[in-house]
């Protein structure tokens, strides 16, 4: 079985990593973080070319991962990671399509009201979108 779970620095990110490793041991667990070239332009640092931002999220991931393998040093399983740049949503989607993914585990912020009118969510259109079933952790 192969599991995606799609990761950044929030809490309900670290819950699915947590979940898919006690959910699925046995599986091939993926933790993929997807870089949103429009958000990569708010880091609130003065404005590199593009390419050097991608570059800063890349790194930046590269900590994010540190602890998605704790995670998975703490349960005993083995955690590859990707990176992908694109729209988060999309992304995961079309990820999961093209590696065999049979189920996806993701956080949910719970944002609701204007929050989710203005961010929309991520979890959600995944939701919508995905061929293979998916768990939402909150």
């Amino acid at each position: 079985m192969n599991v995606l779970v799609p990761v950044d620095e929030s809490d309900p990110a670290r819950q699915a990593v947590e979940h898919a490793a006690t959910t699925y041991p046995d599986a091939t667990i993926t933790a993929l973080h997807v870089i949103n070239p429009s958000m990569a332009m708010y880091r609130g640092e003065m404005a590199y070319n593009y390419d050097r931002l991608i570059e800063l999220e890349k790194e930046d991931a590269e900590s994010l991962f540190e602890t998605v393998q704790e995670i998975g040093d703490e349960h005993d399983v083995s955690i590859t990671t990707e990176v992908l740049v694109g729209t988060p949503a999309r992304s995961i989607v079309s990820f999961a399509e093209d590696n065999d993914i049979d189920q996806i585990v993701l956080g949910s912020h719970g944002r609701s009201g204007m929050s989710r009118v203005l961010l929309g969510s991520v979890a959600e259109q995944v939701v919508r979108r995905a061929t293979v079933p998916v768990t939402v952790v909150r």
